[in-house]
């Protein structure tokens, strides 16, 4: 792995030829076709090879930079401003065939950006059988962790970010198009040059780069929004920067969340990606509720979860290491289980961890903490908002309130009768939604009824009576027992109240 990096001097004069060579997302969909371009997510090059056999820029610039194969230097020149790339440190020639220095990768942004991510040969993608690297200061490109944290990530205006570990600098990229001021810090000193062109080449504005573990490049500052894509795997040692913290178990991501509270501005999100323990004697969701900082409110998301024999296998295959020696390899998984039966560990979950500061949170905190493995539909960044704006709500009202507030059913929930077929009645009813976390919930004929006509033109509680008197029930027993039915369908974002509520019942 070459220590030496590109400068970014004529990221621009690059930029324009990837553009107009139409190096893009869209691009290189519409030349590979969809099977190729998936296979590339796959670490697959052969049906792009086979798809890039012409000799028009677009052919050479994925040769180069995608596939990592040499290509001619007059093809090279045909495609970019060769001189200016050469001197640069883009690309290297050899006598008459020009090689990439480094990977260069299309991104679509969230508007349909144009963007490129910039990362060690080979590394832009991990596939099945990981990257495939024992470098220890390799850096990264777009995997689906990358993708996932951006995707959940809240994205209104804010004047400062911070990427913490920022990798080949993805998460700094999106910030950058809706913070002021965007710092990145970084462990690998190699991963802050990565990120540097990662944002010229994508026309994005400069980061405040800074070399450190955790807060410590920052100090006391504090931030809008704080994001990270840690290196959060549980190994024994820390042989890869990219991916090992260095910590014992999950000590690097419980630091990481436990430290952020000081670091946020108030109302403020700090968001993760994170792995943690299943321990013997010991509910998990104890454990990462622990984790939560004083003045944060959180919502913790477990989205797979992986026996410690599964978790090994993942990451030994990541680094390359069923390739090699089968003593070494033996060696290697034996090491991993050791350290996993000296810590108790039966189980490896990973999934999202975000907090919040709030002066509410200080007095009477929202600790949401979940398992949800079910598909999901990203962006999920306005229901991450929307989440908290609810436990707001739900804090901020009782059930007297509750029963005189007004409410509409969320956009896109169907209900679904579940029972056997010819039954008069069904066995449940299941409310479903189409869109942002997909939940579906079950409930009784009062909370099926009570939903179906909340359409905002009457307050809960008399809406209830109604249901009472068609059921025959005592409406002041129905009041009673149902406000926390009504908590959890806003809980779950299946009912919305409205901003104003009735004086009355």
């Amino acid at each position: 792995m070459s220590t030496s990096l590109p400068a970014s001097t004529h990221a621009p004069r690059l930029r324009e030829a990837l553009l107009a060579g139409d190096f893009t997302a869209d691009g290189l969909l519409e030349r590979l076709g969809a099977p190729a371009y998936a296979a590339l997510a796959r670490s697959e090059t052969v049906p792009a090879l086979r798809a890039t056999q012409g000799d028009s820029p677009l052919d050479t610039l994925v040769r180069l930079f995608l596939l990592q194969r040499q290509v001619p230097a007059r093809a090279a020149a045909a495609a970019l401003p060769l001189e200016e790339c050469l001197q640069d440190g883009w690309v290297v020639q050899d006598g008459d065939l020009v090689r990439a220095a480094v990977d260069v990768r299309p991104y679509g942004g969230p508007e349909g950006e144009d963007w490129y991510i910039v990362s060690d040969l080979g590394c832009a993608v991990g596939g099945a059988g990981g990257i495939g690297s024992r470098e220890e200061g390799v850096v990264l490109g777009v995997g689906g962790a990358s993708t996932t944290l951006a995707g959940i990530t809240v994205r209104e205006p804010v004047a400062s970010a911070l990427d913490l570990g920022t990798g080949s600098g993805i998460q700094a990229l999106h910030a950058a198009q809706h913070a002021t001021r965007v710092t990145a810090t970084d462990v690998n000193p190699r991963a802050l040059d990565f990120t540097r062109l990662t944002l010229a080449l994508s026309g994005a504005a400069p980061a405040d780069l800074r070399e450190g573990s955790l807060f410590e490049p920052v100090g006391a500052e504090t931030y809008d929004l704080i994001v990270s894509n840690p290196p959060f795997v549980i190994s024994p040692g820390a042989r890869l920067t990219y991916r090992d913290g260095g910590m014992a178990g999950d000590d690097l991501c419980r630091t990481l969340v436990q430290q952020a509270g000081d670091r946020l501005n108030e109302g403020g999100y700090a968001q993760f990606l994170a792995n943690w323990q299943h321990v013997e004697g010991e509910e998990w969701q104890d454990r990462v509720r622990s984790w939560v900082p004083r003045g944060c409110d959180a919502w913790i998301v477990q989205r797979e979860v992986q026996d410690v024999t599964q978790y090994t296998e993942l990451w030994l295959r990541d680094s390359g290491d069923h390739r090699s020696d089968p003593a070494d390899y033996t060696a290697r998984y034996e090491a991993w289980l050791d350290e996993f039966e000296a810590r108790g560990t039966k189980a490896v979950g990973f999934g999202w961890i975000t907090l919040r500061k709030s002066a509410a949170a200080a007095r009477q905190p929202s600790v949401v903490v979940e398992e949800w493995p079910h598909p999901v539909e990203q962006p999920l960044g306005d229901a991450v908002e929307a989440h908290f704006a609810r436990q707001d709500y739900l804090r901020e009202h009782d059930d007297a309130a509750l029963l005189a507030a007004r409410f509409t059913l969320a956009g896109e929930v169907v209900q679904e009768q579940v029972g056997l077929p010819g039954a008069e009645d069904p066995e449940h009813v299941v409310l479903r939604q189409h869109r942002g976390m997909r939940r579906a919930t079950k409930v009784d004929a009062v909370g099926a009824g009570f939903a179906g006509v909340c359409d905002g033109s009457l307050p809960a509680g008399r809406i209830l009576d109604a249901i009472a008197q068609l059921m025959a029930e005592d409406p002041v027993l129905l009041r009673d027992r149902t406000p926390q039915a009504i908590r959890l369908l806003v809980e779950e974002g299946f009912l919305e109240p409205l901003p104003e509520t009735s004086p009355g019942l």
